[in-house]
């Protein structure tokens, strides 16, 4: 049966795709964004867009009463893990009020939340790896730590509301719509400077690894996670695999058919040298695995960025 459902951050990258994916099941989508960073051609046509800020609470619970969403994907937030730690508090207080305001404005429906957190700035450094979801948290960014915050106004709320929200913590999304241009994932940052001629920058040493998820299967995470019936309510979402910064540049250029020397620049403050997830609870309670390949996804990124 189709739902109602408000998207949080829908003009951003990884949100338009999850509003793609519940209009294409015939579902209806609200987008909640600010524009500070989503663009409003990310939109899709037939979801409409309210420009509301996600710490403004009473416009987003007259929203829920006009709209009664059955769920809220919450993936609105500041993602910049080098905005957070020369700007904690402006961190703090999009990730960590405006999820508090968001779960609110979810409750006076009644609606389900599916809340979009991180996998490795939460876990920090880790020996563990693929890091399971009962990695102890020792984040390494002022990001990791406001979305730990979000993640325990969560849980909070399932356990003094008895509601049903799920939370996913994603390795590195990539994927078509990843801005190229100024803060981005390395992945469309690489694109871009290979496409422009540019030589890409390394920081650090390049042997630092990330977990990289395509967008299409974080997008039916995202929708698995909403149908979920069971118990548990944190899920690790990535391929659990490591992929280094050079072995990534390396399937870049083979993608794009281009060979350039990286730059290396000095390591940047709050960083992992590791991190890949592990997804065992996700395929058992969800159903979910990533199915997209390396090669599949870079591919189709870089489709979408060449238009």
């Amino acid at each position: 049966m189709p739902i109602r459902a408000i998207v949080t951050g829908g003009a951003g990258f990884i949100g338009s795709h999850v509003a793609d994916g519940l209009l294409e099941r015939g579902d209806s989508v609200v987008v909640v964004d600010n524009l500070a960073s989503g663009r409003r051609e990310r939109v899709p046509a037939d979801a409409e867009l309210r420009e509301i800020d996600i710490r403004d609470g009473a416009a987003l619970r007259a929203l829920a009463a006009e709209v009664e969403p059955e769920a809220w994907f919450h993936l609105a937030a500041q993602a910049d893990v080098r905005v957070s730690v020369t700007d904690p508090g402006f961190d703090a207080d999009v990730n960590v009020r405006g999820t508090a305001e968001v779960l609110e404005a979810a409750r006076a429906t009644g609606a389900r939340v599916v809340f979009s957190s991180t996998g490795g700035a939460i876990y920090g450094e880790v020996e563990t790896i693929p890091s399971p979801e009962s990695t102890p948290c020792a984040a390494m960014a002022p990001y990791g730590i406001s979305k730990l915050c979000g993640e325990h106004y969560v849980e909070l709320s399932n356990r003094l509301y008895g509601t049903s929200h799920v939370i996913l913590r994603y390795g590195n999304v990539y994927g078509p719509r990843q801005d190229p241009h100024g803060e981005a994932g390395v992945v469309a940052i690489f694109f871009g400077k290979l496409a422009a001629g540019e030589t890409p920058l390394v920081f650090g040493d390049g042997f630092q690894t990330r977990d990289y998820v395509y967008v299409g299967d974080v997008v039916r995470a995202n929708l698995a996670a909403f149908d979920y019936a069971g118990t548990e309510h944190v899920f690790n979402i990535g391929t659990e695999r490591e992929t280094n910064v050079l072995e990534l540049l390396e399937a870049c250029q083979h993608a794009a058919g281009t060979a350039a020397t990286p730059e290396h620049r000095p390591a940047r403050l709050g960083e992992l040298s590791r991190s890949a997830l592990d997804c065992s609870r996700a395929e058992r309670e969800l159903g979910w695995r990533a199915e997209v390949g390396f090669a599949e996804g870079l591919q189709l990124t870089l489709a979408g960025l060449r238009g």
